[in-house]
């Protein structure tokens, strides 16, 4: 009889690969309601309330609630008054008038 050895899981890979102890929560790009929620520091219902409010960036999957973490960090640069200049992309840009 052989047992049969488990490779490491990639997420526990990681984590010796750094060498860290502490589990690191996984941002995503689209988070629910309680990810998002961690992410800024807020309970739930909280969001969940702004979310309903249009307070918020988020949009409905379903009937869940979701939020796009380049849209809540965007969102929460513009609400501390840090908000990034918008970079303009080339094919956009405004001719510049002539010297006379």
């Amino acid at each position: 009889m052989s047992l049969k050895i488990r490779e490491n899981p990639p997420r526990l890979e990681k984590l010796m690969a750094t060498g860290t102890t502490q589990a690191q929560p996984v941002l995503r790009e689209v988070m629910d309601i309680r990810q998002a929620s961690e992410y800024l520091g807020i309970s739930g219902d909280t969001l969940y309330r702004y979310a309903s409010e249009g307070f918020v960036p988020a949009f409905k999957l379903g009937n869940r609630w979701r939020f796009r973490k380049s849209l809540l960090d965007h969102w929460m640069d513009v609400q501390s008054g840090v908000a990034p200049k918008e970079a303009v992309e080339p094919g956009k840009k405004k001719p510049v008038a002539s010297a006379r």
